[in-house]
């Protein structure tokens, strides 16, 4: 291309996210926006003719004439009305009455609230997937012991179905947020300059209850069932920011798992999906760098950024409408869609396709275990009438004498040969074996695996079954 043409269509997003914003869906949507209109207020008794209704529903169904509506731009400096200019052309016969008492926004903000709530849609769709995706992880893998991190330093065993559980807990915390705004959705309506209705007062004759009627028959037919009670000249640009927020929660929820990802490749624990012929480094043959959990985490920084263009702009308007929205809401919306979309298309890729080191999991629990062990091994002694106090000193000094082969020689952990080997221990020594067994060290987590799906995963994914197989969008480079 020439020109700059932005990634998140041009290699990220899916091709649903970016029809939903793209042109032709908008114009469009602003022309159903004008025939509804029209019809309601025919409804009402405003002298529009069928005639008139069915010329706007013909042209409505051509193909857009967006050239001429470019040339009325230019010229015009005011894109709505390009519009209404070249939808006219296309239907003569209705030109007089197109946009009879309406301004920019009781098109506009309708139209762009008509697409929010499709994006959202599709939104809780990518996140049920990857939720799936992940329980299917954490199922296969509940039992199986690894290396806790905290600080990201050794610390108590728990399993990677339970670490998987951790991913998933915050992405249905995602859910559950974009379901509630999805359902709060209100349509702008139909009320005029500054939100009073005023223009449509004097085309009813100063018949209030035909402007409110107006209101509600254009919802419903746009497929809304409530509007805003009030408005300025739009609707409120704090739902925006509220839209936005809940779009830099995934951003949140997918940054700390496509780095966990990163992290755990570089161990060698885990590792994400990589193709037969796919190339890791353009200079090093050999690498295997976790590409898609690094775009994650970049697609994740550009939708937190993008939060702060809707909360500036909700906080900077003034009175009933400024126009310093408009430009910031062109570009913010649609990209924090997109980004939302390319990221959890990139979550749900690696969910499927996680790959599990498991020789590399065991080896370094088993490098860390002896001293987590201790206590357990400890015990068993004591009870088999060792001295406590003796014990401990001893296991004391065997873990000092390790620790330093480990570090300053750079040799596995001898903690329990060291152990094994001392008469002190005699007692334990054929127990050592299943004293020092990963399993008892996980605690619950199995079975918070196992509740954890049942009581929260399950009901949570229940009204999107066998909806999520059926969408749309694949990693495409």
């Amino acid at each position: 291309m020439p020109g700059y043409a932005n990634p998140l269509t041009t290699r990220y997003a899916s091709r649903e996210m970016s029809e939903t914003f793209g042109d032709e869906r908008k114009f469009r949507t602003w022309r159903r926006i004008w025939v509804a209109l029209a019809e309601a207020e025919r409804a009402l008794g405003v002298p529009i003719s069928g005639r008139q209704i069915a010329a706007m529903k013909r042209a409505e169904k051509k193909k857009l004439n967006l050239d001429r509506a470019a040339r009325y731009e230019r010229e015009l400096r005011h894109d709505v009305m390009a519009h209404i200019r070249a939808f006219g052309d296309q239907c003569p016969a209705a030109r007089g009455i197109l946009h009879l008492g309406a301004t920019s926004c009781d098109v506009v903000d309708n139209a762009d609230l008509l697409a929010i709530r499709d994006a959202l849609e599709l939104v809780a769709l990518r996140l049920a997937r990857a939720i799936e995706l992940l329980s299917e992880f954490a199922r296969s893998q509940a039992r199986t012991p690894c290396l806790g991190y905290t600080h990201f330093q050794p610390a108590q065993p728990t399993t990677l179905g339970k670490r998987a559980c951790l991913w998933m807990q915050d992405l249905l915390l995602d859910i559950a947020e974009v379901e509630q705004l999805h359902r709060s959705m209100r349509l702008r309506g139909i009320k005029g300059t500054t939100g009073t209705g005023a223009s449509f007062l004097a085309l009813f004759g100063g018949s209030k209850a035909k402007v409110k009627k107006l209101d509600a028959l254009v919802a419903k037919k746009l497929g809304f069932s409530k509007t805003w009670p009030v408005t300025g000249q739009t609707y409120p640009r704090k739902f925006d920011a509220m839209i936005l927020g809940a779009l830099a929660g995934i951003g949140q929820s997918a940054h700390k798992f496509a780095n966990d990802v990163r992290i755990l490749q570089g161990l060698k624990e885990l590792e994400e999906p990589f193709g037969r012929k796919q190339v890791g480094s353009s200079a090093m043959a050999y690498k295997r760098n976790p590409m898609r959990s690094e775009r994650a985490t970049a697609l994740s920084r550009h939708l937190l950024a993008l939060t702060s263009v809707a909360q500036n702009t909700a906080a900077e308007q003034w009175l009933e409408r400024t126009l310093d929205d408009s430009a910031a809401r062109r570009i913010a919306i649609p990209e924090a869609f997109l980004a939302a979309d390319a990221i959890l298309i990139l979550l749900a890729d690696i969910a499927d396709g996680l790959v599990v080191n498991r020789a590399v999991v065991a080896a370094r629990l088993a490098a860390e275990l002896p001293f987590m062990a201790t206590e357990e091994i400890l015990m068993a002694a004591v009870k088999a009438g060792g001295d406590r106090q003796a014990l401990h000193e001893r296991i004391r000094r065997h873990s000092m004498a390790a620790a330093r082969e480990v570090k300053g020689k750079g040799r596995p952990n001898d903690l329990l040969a060291r152990i094994a080997g001392d008469p002190a221990f005699k007692a334990v020594h054929g127990r050592l074996a299943t004293l020092t067994n990963a399993k008892r060290f996980v605690g619950l987590a199995p079975e918070q695996v196992r509740d954890f799906l049942t009581r929260e995963v399950a009901p949570a994914l229940r009204p999107y079954r066998g909806k999520t197989k059926r969408l749309g969008g694949k990693v495409r480079v």
